[in-house]
């Protein structure tokens, strides 16, 4: 049986806040702490996640987590970000929904770090692929480079970002990434000129002074020291566990995988080190005689460096920071710059110039990662933005990030009422109304178009006259005095003219997070966001073409009087695109907290944890979780859950889930007011009933646990005795045969020594006996031999005597028969001297030519043609016999050193020399070159033994051959193999079986007469080979392919002779159309070689070279 886990299995606390019971803010707060002592460091309220930041590494993120979390149930494992990032996956890939991710919480609780577990968790669980690879690497590799120029070091957090960013990312119908789209909103740009004590300046500034070659700091005439530049504080400038030189390397080799050419890269670092040179900058009043004042550079020193950098003139710069030109309408009006307008025209100049960057950086990142493709795509949007933010000093900045947090509370209650009313409806179950705190009543009193504080700001910033932030705030007091959650003590409303907590500079407005007091000092300033126009033409004239595209504003040719918008308006308008963006897609929340203020391990502040968990909404989000039911799960999980508690579902129920619950919890008195049945999942009101059914199931399991012990007991003791048994009988069968075999050796033992005295006995015996016979054979003998001797000598007498008279007789005989002889010789001679003395003649001349020609003989060489010329006449027709004779020895000699493999090559050689004489122009160059057969080594490559194990006969012909296209007429690789029964065609790379064609399926082969390598095997129709069409392929081998091809028919009995078809132009059937293939003669474009090319749907043409 499968083994089921689930979300209230080994809890510690309770995994989800929905459940606790008691609901209070203390066991919530207490609920946390146990967990996070326990390193859990993930809570749920629904489908919500709480993460506390453990500050220390954690080993719940590796590939083991990432399989363990993959297609799993969002309840059916302890609470994980993996587990959130699976269901917002698995529902935009499986049902077609776009989903975002909104990460929530203040600076240091880890949101950064939260959206880059999701985002690698979802690289992790889509597909896999070359194309899909790069993408996944370039999204991921994006959040190093926005991290250098987004982040730094705060006195909450040592990375915090200093920006908000919402990710896009889009996906194809499969779920693989396609690209995304990243937007920016509010970089933190006072920081580039000003940090409050404790914290630092952007990161890379630190990084490149830290990280770049001294060759790269020379070029951009730079100094590893940070106290030589004005906006880099010095009491923070090293932070403990961040290493600023590897982490420029990082950057570095990111800004390569994203996309960024190495002069974009050096673009990029040369603005970077301008922005240090121009915090540098200082200037000295000096008085002009109108009795204006009028700023100077101190040392131009910096100023030149940042020129070079730029490439800009020194001295426009030096005149646009002296200088301030007004136009208005027809008229220009120039006025002069005292010390403390050109320090702000500095300072603007420089947080200009590094927001623009920043905006740069982030559209070609932009440009890097979006999709290709125009089809329609899935949207995954992770939206990582700054936490409600409440300090001791909280200005222009702390107020747009409020308002932005305020919008997307509003959002997440209404999404989270919105999705619990959806489930009920589905689920058929009466949605009841719940009550909760709205905060949209505070969003319009920032927001709204005729009274909102936003509206305000911005009407004041264009008004005419003087403006000053008093100002601003005595039209605040004006218009929003009777607003209940605004509060001044300048306002009409007297209660508060008494309270000393609210500074006459101030004023108050109550988030739903709690109060916060907002410093009106700077406030139009920064909404206003000022360049003077002669700073921004001047950065046009740059040489510098990044510059250019930062500052359009600066081109004479298109300038605009009209005032820029301001920052506050800009803002407004980029939460309410992201608003509408996020309404659009499924909500998927990440809520981090931050235990302590130390960024310490083991360290849970109460007071911290609580206030966050009310600014962020927690408790009401709880309650709205809980207003209905509080629990809910589907009857199949429900049912496996808790079966073991009744006897009837116990231990598999037959019928239908919904059913079995029916019977479960009738069977458990459970009362009815407790829970209700949905169309899919049972719904329990109160948590005590879960926590009453999760005792009942712990006992039971106890119940069973004692059981299955008891019953493993039973057995492991019979197995026990059995197996004891069974050794006490093999011992006995092991001592019994022991002891046999000792008393058969003691037996066998005293039979071989009576046996050994009996066998000595009688050989004994026998010896004594063959002695005596022995001697009386020997006296035989010599007597015997000695009667032989003087009958031989006897007989030897009367022999020599008899021959001796036959001797003579013969003598007189032979002496007769000459003398006969030489008397019919003389009487013979005398008749026929003529004819003799001719045959004489003719003999020695006969002898004199073999002798001469056995000199002379030629060599022994099939092909030499050469014979001695003949020296008689008469002699012509046996002199030629002679030759020929010698010619079929020769030859016969030649063969018979021949082995069985040599001849079989010439046969083939000369079958190919039958086929292709004469008629195709590729011959000739084949004659010189041996039929190898096995041109791949497939039985001694590793890489195709399994190819080689599929093919079950000998391999004829193994070679490379190219398989032509005739979408395009382009080849693709393949290893041709040729058996006695089929051929086959394997991919070259992995060995793969691409085709495998019996021979008894082709009727043909169409080749051309040129010198081509192309050649065409066509199907016989209706075979079973015949449905993807014949095969058109190209081979440098084709006169040893198709030689072997025609051999093999020839020789078989089984099937017919394979033609051969020879014409310059032939048809070929692809799948269901037939594709002439034509053959001309010219000079392909791609060099000497042969060339295919599509001409249309019916024609494929092949260039081959003129001979």
């Amino acid at each position: 049986m499968e083994v089921k886990t689930s979300l209230l299995d080994n809890m510690i606390g309770v995994g989800d806040m929905v459940l606790i019971e008691p609901l209070s803010e203390d066991t919530f707060i207490e609920n946390l702490r146990k967990r996070f002592d326990h390193n859990e460091i993930y809570t749920y309220i629904g489908s919500v996640v709480i993460s506390m930041n453990p500050y220390k590494s954690l080993p719940i993120y590796t590939a083991e987590k990432v399989e363990e979390y993959r297609n799993r149930n969002f309840y059916e494992l302890s609470p994980h970000i993996y587990a959130l990032a699976d269901e917002a996956y698995r529902s935009l890939r499986d049902q077609d929904k776009d989903q975002c991710i909104l990460i929530t919480g203040e600076s240091g609780a880890g949101k950064t770090e939260a959206s880059k577990f999701v985002m690698s968790y979802v690289a992790a669980v889509c597909g896999k692929g070359q194309e899909v690879n790069k993408v996944k690497e370039q999204l991921l590799q994006s959040n190093p480079v926005l991290e250098a120029f987004g982040n730094a070091k705060t006195v909450r957090n040592d990375n915090s970002s200093r920006f908000g960013k919402y990710m896009d990312i889009e996906f194809d119908f499969k779920g693989d990434p396609l690209g995304g789209v990243i937007s920016n909103y509010l970089l933190e740009k006072s920081r580039v000129v000003k940090q409050p004590r404790g914290e630092r300046n952007f990161h890379i500034f630190y990084q490149l002074l830290s990280g770049a070659s001294d060759d790269t700091l020379q070029k951009l005439k730079l100094d590893r020291d940070f106290s030589k530049y004005n906006y880099l504080s010095l009491d923070s400038a090293t932070v403990n566990g961040l290493d600023d030189a590897a982490s420029f390397r990082t950057v570095r080799n990111a800004m390569q995988i994203v996309g960024f050419m190495e002069d974009e890269v050096q673009s990029v670092l040369e603005l970077v080190a301008a922005v240090l040179k121009l915090g540098n900058l200082e200037f000295k009043p000096e008085s002009r005689c109108n009795g204006f004042d009028e700023s100077r550079i101190k040392d131009k020193n910096d100023l030149k460096e940042m020129c070079e950098l730029l490439g800009i003139e020194q001295s426009v710069l030096e005149r646009a920071f002296s200088y301030r030109t007004v136009e208005a309408k027809m008229e220009k009006v120039s006025t002069t710059l005292n010390v403390a307008q050109a320090y702000y025209a500095r300072d603007a100049l420089a947080k200009n110039l590094y927001s623009r960057l920043f905006s740069w950086l982030v559209n070609r990142i932009n440009e890097s990662i979006k999709a290709q493709t125009k089809s329609r795509k899935k949207v995954m949007g992770v939206l990582d933005i700054y936490g409600f933010e409440i300090f001791e000093d909280n200005s222009f900045e702390q107020f747009i990030i409020n308002y932005c947090n305020e919008k997307l509370q509003q959002i997440f209650i209404e999404l989270t009422l919105h999705e619990e009313q959806e489930e009920y409806i589905r689920e058929g179950i009466e949605w009841t109304n719940i009550e909760y705190f709205n905060n949209a009543i505070i969003c319009d009193l920032i927001e709204n178009n005729k009274n909102g504080i936003l509206a305000m700001l911005d009407e004041e910033c264009l008004r005419p006259g003087t403006v000053t932030d008093e100002t601003f705030l005595d039209k605040l007091n004006t218009v929003c005095a009777e607003h209940q959650h605004f509060e001044s003590r300048q306002s009409k409303n007297s209660k508060f003219l008494t309270d000393h907590s609210l500074p006459h500079n101030c004023f108050r407005i109550q988030h739903y997070a709690g109060k916060v007091l907002y410093r009106v000092e700077g406030f139009v300033d920064k909404n206003n966001d000022l360049l003077y126009r002669d700073l921004s033409q001047a950065m046009y004239k740059a040489n510098q073409s990044l510059i250019k595209i930062l500052f359009p504003e600066g081109n004479p040719a298109k300038v605009n009087l009209k005032r820029p918008p301001t920052a506050g308006f800009q803002f407004r308008a980029s939460v309410g695109t992201l608003m509408k963006n996020l309404l659009t897609k499924n909500p998927n929340y990440i809520r981090c907290i931050k235990p302590n203020d130390k960024k310490a391990a083991h360290i849970f502040t109460d007071s911290l944890v609580c206030h966050q968990v009310r600014y962020l909404g927690l408790m009401e989000n709880v309650r709205v979780r809980r207003a209905g039911y509080a629990f809910r799960q589907a009857y199949e999980p429900c049912l496996e859950r808790y079966k073991m508690l009744c006897k009837q579902t116990w231990p598999h129920w037959k019928g239908p889930a919904r059913e079995g619950v029916e019977v479960l919890l009738k069977n458990l008195q459970v009362p009815a007011e407790e829970f209700a049945y949905g169309r899919s999942k049972i719904f329990i009101r109160n948590p005590r009933t879960l926590f009453f059914l999760e005792e009942k199931r712990r006992q039971c399991l106890e119940d069973l646990a004692t059981l299955i012990q008891k019953i493993y007991r039973g057995w492991k003791s019979r197995t026990h005795f059995l197996l004891l048994k069974k050794s006490q009988v093999v011992v006995a069968a092991w001592y019994r045969r022991f002891a046999q075999q000792k008393k058969y050796q003691n037996i066998r033992s005293s039979a071989l020594v009576v046996q050994s005295f009996i066998r000595g006995w009688k050989a004994r015996k026998l010896l004594r006996e063959l002695k005596h016979k022995k001697r009386c054979e020997e006296a035989v003998t010599t007597i015997s031999a000695y009667w032989h001797g003087t009958q031989a000598r006897r007989e030897l007498k009367r022999l020599k005597e008899e021959a001796r008279r036959k001797h003579a007789v013969a003598v007189i005989w032979a002496y007769w028969l000459g003398l006969k002889v030489r008397r019919d010789y003389r009487k013979f001679f005398r008749a026929n001297a003529g004819k003799k003395i001719y045959d004489f003649t003719i003999q020695r001349i006969m002898q004199k030519y073999f002798m001469g020609l056995k000199k002379t003989m030629p060599s022994m060489s099939p092909v030499d043609k050469s014979w001695p010329a003949r020296p008689y006449g008469f002699l012509d027709g046996t002199h030629q016999e002679l030759r020929r004779v010698f010619h079929l020895w020769r030859c016969k000699k030649y063969r018979s050193q021949f082995t069985e493999e040599k001849k079989a090559t010439y046969e083939e050689k000369l079958a190919a020399s039958e086929l292709f004489k004469d008629k195709k122009a590729l011959y000739p160059s084949s004659v010189g070159q041996p039929f190898k057969g096995d041109y791949v080594e497939i039985t001694k490559n590793p890489k195709y033994q399994k190819l080689n194990s599929l093919v079950e006969d000998k391999v004829l012909l193994a070679d490379v051959v190219s398989k032509i296209n005739r979408a395009n007429g382009k080849g693709a690789p393949r290893i041709f193999l040729l058996t006695k029964k089929s051929l086959v065609l394997a991919d070259q790379k992995t060995g793969q079986v691409k085709a495998s064609v019996p021979l008894l399926d082709l009727s043909s082969v169409s080749v051309s007469t040129q010198s081509d390598g192309f050649f065409a095997l066509k199907l016989k129709e209706g075979s079973t080979s015949a449905a993807k069409g014949d095969f058109l392929l190209s081979s440098d081998r084709l006169i040893e392919i198709i030689t072997k091809l025609h051999r093999i028919g020839a020789t078989s009995a089984d099937r017919n002779q394979i033609n051969i078809d020879i014409s310059d132009e032939f048809l070929v059937q692809f799948k269901q159309d037939k594709v002439c293939v034509k053959f001309i003669q010219g000079t392909p474009k791609n060099g000497n070689g042969v060339a295919c090319k599509r001409k249309n749907n019916r024609l494929l043409e092949v260039s081959v070279p003129s001979p």
